[in-house]
């Protein structure tokens, strides 16, 4: 005769097994929901640090406006020496110097766009720079040309063409150096860093071969 104990079928819902186990699948969603919180926030917080907008007095806002000026000088001066300069590496570096910094304000100007800032403010020139700059009795920026220098230039014929704009260009460079080089000891914005050291590069390489050329025509 069958045990009827033995026998029994067992009930599954009352199985011991399995309270044990979905209290150890619950312990373990409790940890990985905790895990993925902590993690979200933690990146969250990575991200808002990382991206804080920069603000109207900014250092970075300060360099997009003076430097946009300071390029548009640059560019002025560039197209004088395309048009007129008479040895032709002074037409290749003005073309060069044209194109790369009117292509550079474009995107200072959409940072600022995309700061919410003016293309313009209120603040004086340089003053996000530190304090041992000291602003020019003429008010301009570091290298730039004066008024009646810009005059000289459009006014100038033949080989004076070429020596106005090495003169007038090596100066603006090493002013537009002495800039990036103020933004790079404040900044951590990738895209500012990014920019400034890029245009380091490429003013010294140009003022490089301004001096070359300087030499070799006495």
């Amino acid at each position: 005769m069958p045990n009827a104990v033995q026998d029994a079928p067992v009930d599954e819902r009352t199985s011991p097994a399995e309270p044990r186990q979905a209290s150890r699948t619950l312990r373990y969603l409790t940890l990985a929901v905790t895990a993925l919180l902590l993690l979200g926030v933690g990146w969250t917080a990575a991200t808002l640090t990382s991206g804080r907008t920069p603000g109207e007095t900014s250092a970075e806002a300060g360099f997009a406006r003076d430097m946009s000026r300071h390029h548009a000088q640059a560019v002025e001066m560039a197209m004088v020496a395309y048009a007129k300069g008479q040895n032709p590496e002074i037409r290749q570096i003005g073309y060069d110097i044209a194109l790369t910094q009117q292509a550079q304000i474009g995107q200072m100007q959409r940072w600022l766009q995309e700061w919410d800032l003016m293309p313009t403010g209120s603040r004086p020139a340089m003053e996000w720079m530190s304090d041992d700059v000291q602003p020019r009795d003429d008010g301009l920026m570091p290298g730039m040309a004066t008024r009646e220098e810009i005059a000289q230039l459009h006014e100038a014929q033949g080989a004076e063409v070429d020596q106005l704009v090495i003169k007038l260009m090596i100066n603006h460079h090493l002013g537009g150096i002495h800039m990036v080089d103020g933004v790079l000891k404040v900044s951590d914005r990738p895209e500012v860093v990014r920019m400034a050291k890029a245009m380091k590069a490429g003013q010294q390489k140009e003022i490089n071969e301004l001096r070359k050329l300087q030499q070799a025509s006495g």
